[in-house]
C-alpha cells in the first residue's frame, strides 16, 4: 500500500445522529483514497444519554473498521450537569464538549512529534465541536466542519448571524413572533414558527451565533446532502463569498442494520414479510422521541381510525426529561387505550426500539411518521418511503418545512410541534387523533408525493456513485485535504 501522506483528525459530537454519520464519511474517505489515515477522537457521552450511543461507541473500539482508521477515547474529567433548569441544555452540552480541548491538544501534540509521523492535513469536526477550531489553529492546521444536517439549515444559521451582527436585528423577538421571513437558502418565505426553539431565548441564540461565527472560520463545510435534493440551498451557499466553500457529499448513511438479525425484533421483520407491499406505516421518533400518556392515547386512536397496518416504536420519557434518553415501555398497556392491543392485533405491532433502516428497507413499508431528524429523512428518501412530519426538537421543524413546503417530498402532521426540554411545565400541545389519522392516510394514499419520493430515491443513489455530484464533491474534498500537505 502506498505511504500514507494525509493524516486527518476527526472529532465527532457524542450524540447518536452526529457520530454515526461522521464515522460513515470517514469510512468513505479511506475507501476512496488509501493515502488517507484518520484518527477519531471520541468524547465519551454522559451516562444520561442512554445506551444507544454507548453501545455504538463500544462497537467502534471492538470492531476494526479499517487499518487506516484508529480510535482514541478522550479522558473525561468533567460531567454534564443535568439538574440546572436555568441553563439551556445545548449550552451545557457544548461546554461539556469544549472541556475536552486540552486532551485533544495533548494527543495531537504527541501525533506530530512521533518519528516518521505524517503531517496532519486537517481537523474534521462535527458542527457541535467547532470550539476545537482554536486547538487546530494552535497547530496551524485547517478545520473542516462536518455538518450532518442540511444545506437549508446551514444557510439559516449563517443568515441569522448576519441579521444579528450586521443589521442589529432582534432575533429573539423575531423568533417569538408569528410572521415569515425570506432566507437565501430557502425558496419560500419561512414561517418563524418553524425556527428551532433554541433561537427563542437570549442564551440559546448566543449558542447559535457563536456556532455560526465558528463556521465562517472553517476552511470548508462538508454537508450531508446532495445537489439534486437541495439545489437552491447549495447554490445560495456557493454564491455567497462570505461563506467557506461547501462540499455536498450525501446522502451519508449507515445501512448496516438492514442485515441485523437477533436484535430482538426478528418477529417484527417476520410479520412484515407477511404484509402486502407498501401497506404498513412505521412510526419512529428518534433517539430522544417520547410522549406523555395523553399524547400516546391520541396516537393510538388516530392509528386505529386510519385503518392502515402499522409498526409503532413506543418509548417512554425518562425521569430526567431534560437530558435523559427515552427507554422502552415495560408494559405498553399502562399507557395505551384499554383494548387497543387486542383490537389492532391483526393490523399492527407496538414495540420498543426498532432497527429503523431495516424497516424502511422492507418492501412492506409504505409510509413513515417521523420526527424529521435529517438522517431519518435521508434514509426515507434512499428507500423511497414517503414521510409524515412530526418534528420534536433541534432543527427538525425546519427539516419538516423543507420536505413538505420546499420539495413536496413529505406530508404534514405538524410542522411546528416542539418539545420543551428546558421548561417541562409549559402548556403542551397535543396532536389530536384526527390530525394523526389524516396524516397517516395522506402518507399512505397520496400517490403524487409517493411518485416524487421514488424519483428522489433514484437521484439520491445516483449522487453517490462514480459520476454523481456527491461522488465528485468527495473527490474535490480529498484534493483539498492534499493541498494542505507541504
Amino acid at each position: 500500500m502506498a505511504k500514507t501522506i494525509v493524516e486527518l483528525v476527526f472529532i465527532p459530537a457524542p450524540a447518536v445522529g452526529h457520530i454515526i454519520s461522521i464515522i460513515e464519511i470517514a469510512k468513505l474517505l479511506i475507501s476512496r483514497d488509501h493515502q488517507i489515515s484518520i484518527t477519531v477522537l471520541v468524547i465519551k457521552p454522559p451516562s444520561t444519554f442512554g445506551s444507544a450511543i454507548t453501545t455504538y461507541i463500544e462497537s467502534l473500539f471492538k470492531n476494526a473498521i479499517d487499518s487506516n482508521i484508529s480510535f482514541i477515547e478522550l479522558h473525561q474529567d468533567e460531567t454534564l450537569p443535568v439538574h440546572d433548569t436555568k441553563v439551556d441544555p445545548m449550552t451545557t452540552f457544548i461546554e461539556f464538549i469544549n472541556s475536552h480541548s486540552k486532551h485533544v491538544r495533548n494527543i495531537v501534540a504527541d501525533m506530530i512529534t512521533q518519528p516518521g509521523s505524517s503531517q496532519v492535513a486537517g481537523f474534521v469536526v462535527d458542527m457541535l465541536c467547532t470550539g476545537m477550531t482554536d486547538v487546530a489553529n494552535e497547530f496551524n492546521v485547517p478545520t473542516y466542519v462536518f455538518f450532518p444536517s442540511n444545506a437549508g439549515f446551514l444557510g439559516f444559521k449563517l443568515y441569522i448571524q448576519t441579521l444579528c451582527d450586521d443589521h442589529n436585528e432582534d432575533i429573539v423577538k423575531l423568533s417569538n413572533s408569528d410572521s415569515t421571513i425570506s432566507i437565501p437558502s430557502f425558496m419560500n418565505p419561512v414561517p418563524t414558527k418553524v425556527f428551532p426553539g433554541v433561537v427563542q431565548t437570549p442564551e440559546g441564540l448566543d449558542f447559535i451565533l457563536r456556532s455560526a461565527r465558528k463556521l465562517r472560520e472553517a476552511r470548508s463545510i462538508i454537508v450531508n446532502t446532495f445537489m439534486e435534493l437541495e439545489t437552491h440551498a447549495i447554490e445560495s451557499l456557493l454564491e455567497d463569498n462570505t461563506i467557506p466553500p461547501v462540499y455536498p457529499v450525501g446522502p451519508i448513511l449507515n445501512l448496516e442494520s438492514i442485515a441485523e438479525k437477533g436484535s430482538g425484533n426478528d418477529d417484527i421483520i417476520t410479520w412484515l414479510d407477511s404484509q402486502p407491499p407498501s401497506s404498513v406505516v412505521v412510526l419512529c421518533f428518534g433517539s430522544m422521541g417520547s410522549f406523555d400518556e395523553v399524547q400516546v392515547k391520541e396516537i393510538a386512536h388516530g392509528l386505529e381510525r386510519s385503518g392502515h397496518h402499522f409498526v409503532w416504536s413506543l418509548r417512554q420519557t425518562s425521569i430526567d426529561q431534560k437530558t435523559g434518553a427515552p427507554s422502552d415501555c415495560e408494559d405498553p398497556r399502562t399507557v395505551l387505550p384499554e383494548g387497543f392491543l387486542e383490537r389492532t392485533a391483526g393490523i399492527g405491532k407496538v414495540t420498543g426500539w426498532l432497527p429503523q433502516v431495516a424497516l424502511l428497507a422492507h418492501c412492506a413499508v409504505g409510509g413513515f411518521v417521523s420526527h424529521c431528524g435529517w438522517n431519518s429523512l435521508l434514509e426515507s428518501l434512499w428507500f423511497g418511503v414517503p414521510s409524515a412530519t412530526w418534528p420534536i426538537y433541534a432543527e427538525q421543524q425546519m427539516n419538516a418545512f423543507e420536505m413538505v413546503v420546499e420539495h413536496g417530498l413529505a406530508v404534514e402532521i405538524k410542522l411546528d410541534y416542539k418539545k420543551d426540554f428546558v421548561n417541562q411545565e409549559v402548556d403542551k400541545v397535543v396532536v389530536t387523533a384526527k390530525e394523526i389519522e389524516c396524516g397517516v392516510r395522506r402518507v399512505m394514499e397520496d400517490n403524487k408525493v409517493r411518485r416524487k419520493v421514488k424519483d428522489m430515491m433514484a437521484k439520491s443513489r445516483a449522487a453517490v456513485v462514480d459520476g454523481g455530484a456527491s461522488y465528485e464533491s468527495v473527490g474535490s474534498l480529498i484534493l483539498d485535504f492534499k493541498r494542505n500537505i507541504s
